[in-house]
């Protein structure tokens, strides 16, 4: 997934792209920020950074589709992260009703549609299998990044806190099952586990995750790829099929 600014600057784009700057236009009742031009095949991103307040959503449904069919993009995923809207719920069905590709909706909209769900990325202190059980009948995409996370625990139970660092560190335990490795922090009033996945352990993941029928993956070309390393991004590719 790349932005507008990544693809326009990029001196090669990915063998699947999607194009993720797609959102609710401050200033009519459609969308803004379109794609001029895209790999044939690749995915169009519609996201809710900008609120739902007003919009149409028989000219979204218009713009996204004559924006599918001149592209021809592959497939549209909405990427809501605004639970709860009325106004987003009406523009996911009418979109879904009249899109000429397939749409997969985030997971806060899913379970009013027959519809592929889109999964943020499994926690690192979550077994795969357990975390998409609850949708083990629907067609999953899920969301593929490295990332760290911290477990704090106390007398008063464990909180969960997630770090965006740098680089990735050199922790000395591994967990399989997680994909993740790590390490042990304890005091006298807590116990703390740093966990990270890195992206061999992401690969891993990614590989389980396909033998457990998820259908697609994907992930930020800034995390995953290097505009540097065109072969790196060939290995890196986050799209199953």
């Amino acid at each position: 997934a790349m932005t507008a600014q990544e693809i326009a600057s990029a001196d090669f784009l990915p063998q699947r792209c999607a194009y993720m700057a797609c959102h609710f236009s401050l200033y009519s009742a459609g969308l803004s920020n379109f794609p001029q031009s895209l790999p044939e095949g690749s995915i169009l991103i519609l996201n809710d950074r900008i609120p739902i307040q007003g919009h149409d959503a028989s000219l979204i449904t218009k713009q996204l589709s004559y924006c599918v069919k001149q592209l021809q993009c592959c497939a549209v995923l909405l990427d809501f992260q605004r639970p709860n809207e009325a106004q987003t719920e009406a523009v996911t069905k009418q979109i879904l009703a009249e899109m000429p590709c397939p749409v997969c909706v985030s997971h806060h909209y899913a379970r009013s549609f027959d519809c592929p769900v889109f999964l943020p990325s499994a926690p690192l202190d979550s077994v795969l299998s357990e975390y998409i059980e609850p949708w083990k009948n629907r067609a999953i995409w899920l969301e593929a990044a490295p990332g760290e996370q911290i477990l704090t625990l106390t007398s008063d139970g464990c909180t969960r806190s997630v770090l965006y660092p740098e680089t990735e560190a050199s922790y000395p335990f591994t967990e399989p099952k997680l994909h993740c490795h790590y390490k042990i922090s304890k005091t006298a009033e807590k116990i703390e586990f740093y966990l990270q996945r890195t992206k061999d352990e992401l690969r891993c993941l990614l590989d389980e995750a396909k033998n457990l029928g998820v259908v697609q993956a994907v992930g930020l070309y800034q995390q995953l790829c290097s505009f540097r390393q065109k072969d790196d991004c060939a290995k890196n590719d986050t799209v199953i099929n």
